[in-house]
Parts: C-alpha cells; sequence; structure tokens
C-alpha cells in the first residue's frame, strides 16, 4: 500500500515488490540512476526529496506491472503508465489531488531524464479558495500590538493592512512619495509590479501612523538617505527587515503572518466590501481582473460558517 506523502519522508518504503524479471530490473536501475543524478539537479532541497520519494514510489509500482520495461522506451506506454499510476494514487490510495499533481509531476521529471519527454496525463483539478486573509478580530488584534511598537513598525503594519502594497514596494517608498494633509493623503508607488505606477489614498489610520513615522525618521535618517523607513543606521530597511518587523508586531498580537498576507487582507476587504472589482483592481496594481475576482471566492471560513448555519435546534 502506497503511504499518503503527509506520513511518510524520504527514507520510507511505500512497498516492496519481488524482482521477478529482467525488465523489473531494467525498471528499478533506472530509477536508481535518476536519483543519483537528482542529487545534483539545480533544485530545491525540498523538491529533490520529494521528487525522490515519488520516482521511488513510481519505479516500484511500475516494477510489479507486465511489460514494464516498455514505458521506459515508448511514449505510448509512459503515458499509459502514468495514467494507471495516477488513478492508483487517486481511486486506491485516496490521495487528496495537490498530492496527486506533485507525484505526476515527479514522474515528468523521471521521463525527461529518460529522454522521453511528459507524459500525456491530465492533471487533478483543485478546488479554487480565496487568498488566505486575516478575520476581523485578528486584524483588531494586530492593530492594537501595533500601536505599542516604535512609530516606524506601527506605520509598516498599519500601511500594508491599509494600502494592499507589496513587501517590495514599501521598501522602495521615498519620503517624497508620500502627501498628507489633514484631510487626505496619498501614496505614490512607482516600482509596481511589471513598472506600473499607480496612487494609493490613505485612510485616516494610516495619515496618523505615517505622519509620526515621518517625524521619528527625520530625527534618525542618514545624510542624503531618501527612504522613508530607516533602521538604525540611519538607512533604508531591506525587506528581510521590514519582513521581521511585521512577523514579530503580529507574534505579540498572537498571530503568525507575513506581508504578503496583509496585502491580501486588504484587498479581501475591499472585496467584501462591495467595491466595483474593477476598482479593486487598480487599487492593488493587478493587471488582469480575474486576479482580483479570486479574493471573491469563499475561504475555509465561509465553508465552515454555510455548514453550520444548517443546523436545527431539535
Amino acid at each position: 500500500m502506497l503511504k499518503s506523502p503527509q506520513h511518510s519522508d524520504v527514507s520510507d518504503v511505500y512497498y516492496r515488490v519481488e524482482v521477478a524479471s529482467e525488465a523489473a530490473g531494467e525498471v528499478l536501475a533506472a530509477v536508481e540512476r535518476y536519483l543519483k543524478d537528482l542529487k545534483r539537479a539545480p533544485l530545491a532541497q525540498r523538491t529533490k526529496d520529494a521528487y525522490g520519494q515519488h520516482v521511488g514510489a513510481y519505479g516500484r509500482w511500475l516494477a510489479g506491472r507486465e511489460k514494464c520495461a516498455d514505458a521506459l522506451a515508448e511514449p505510448r506506454a509512459r503515458d499509459y503508465a502514468a495514467r494507471d499510476f495516477k488513478r492508483c494514487l487517486k481511486v486506491d490510495e485516496g490521495w487528496k489531488p495537490s498530492s496527486v499533481n506533485l507525484a505526476l509531476a515527479a514522474v515528468d521529471h523521471f521521463n525527461r531524464f529518460l529522454g522521453l519527454g511528459p507524459a500525456n496525463v491530465k492533471r487533478e483539478p483543485l478546488a479554487e479558495s480565496a487568498p488566505r486573509a486575516l478575520p476581523v478580530e485578528q486584524q483588531r488584534a494586530l492593530l492594537r500590538a501595533a500601536e505599542e511598537c516604535k512609530p516606524r513598525d506601527r506605520a509598516i503594519v498599519t500601511v500594508l493592512l491599509y494600502t494592499a502594497l507589496r513587501l517590495q514596494q514599501l521598501v522602495a517608498l521615498d519620503v517624497e512619495d508620500v502627501s498628507i494633509s489633514a484631510r487626505k493623503g496619498v501614496l505614490r508607488v512607482c516600482s509596481g509590479k511589471g513598472d506600473v505606477y499607480r496612487e494609493v489614498p490613505l485612510n485616516p489610520a494610516c495619515r496618523d501612523a505615517l505622519t509620526l513615522c515621518l517625524k521619528d525618521r527625520n530625527k534618525r535618517a542618514a545624510q542624503s538617505e531618501t527612504g522613508l523607513r530607516v533602521g538604525p543606521q540611519g538607512r533604508r530597511l531591506s525587506p528581510r527587515a521590514v519582513d521581521l518587523v511585521v512577523r514579530g508586531v503580529g507574534k505579540r498580537a498572537g498571530l503568525e503572518l507575513s506581508a504578503h498576507v496583509l496585502r491580501h487582507t486588504c484587498v479581501t476587504n475591499l472585496v467584501r466590501g462591495g467595491n466595483d472589482i474593477v476598482l479593486v483592481a487598480e487599487l492593488a496594481g493587478h493587471r488582469r481582473l480575474e486576479t482580483t475576482r479570486r479574493y471573491s471566492l469563499p475561504s475555509e471560513a465561509d465553508r465552515q460558517a454555510a455548514m453550520d448555519a444548517l443546523e436545527l435546534e431539535p
């Protein structure tokens, strides 16, 4: 029986087969050559581990079939083998679609190594969900934690939550990119994704946080430094430093999050607040409306709430 990848590691053996034929031995030998080559592949270690695990399983499964060596050389046999392996994982073993697709990606990598190219096999459709966003209670907890931080850190969290800026865009902001008056304010994003210029209006919370941040920043900034947010040396903060700030404030609020989660939260709030999707796409810097529409999809919490609402008191 194949083990689900959620309950195994690279050293696990899915199942054993008796090498009863020369063809089976040929299959397992090809897998061994692949695994040796995989160690030198320019892939992340996590990817190497997953591919090695899945190709090992595929090789053992394939070695138990008649004419198994044909799948190492003939495109049609390759396709049939990949489709049957997918069916085994999906039907017999009950794997989730994402796990099945990862196994198929590993088999494709193996087939490329053999010079065959990827198999002609459909991937499993994945259920679409909205990007992860913080619920309102967690947003409040985060803002309260930010209020207890120094002005720079408070401004970082507040701006990310209320402007949908990407981490790199926040880091690239200069002092001159911020305009604040008593009743309105705007951020000029000059380094958007795809170099698309846009202006993002600032709500009162952002204006207040940025006003305090600018006063503090002007005391600390090194001469000729133009960055909006600076570190202890008076220089522009790096993306890593900003990310650590966000995670640190999140930890104070009892949350695990990143700058991108705050961007997702802002866009989700805009979409679910009933705003026109074209307007939201412009504010978020999305080039395709389909990207923005993802935020209107149900989340896991939405699905749970819908089912909970069905319960009747007996």
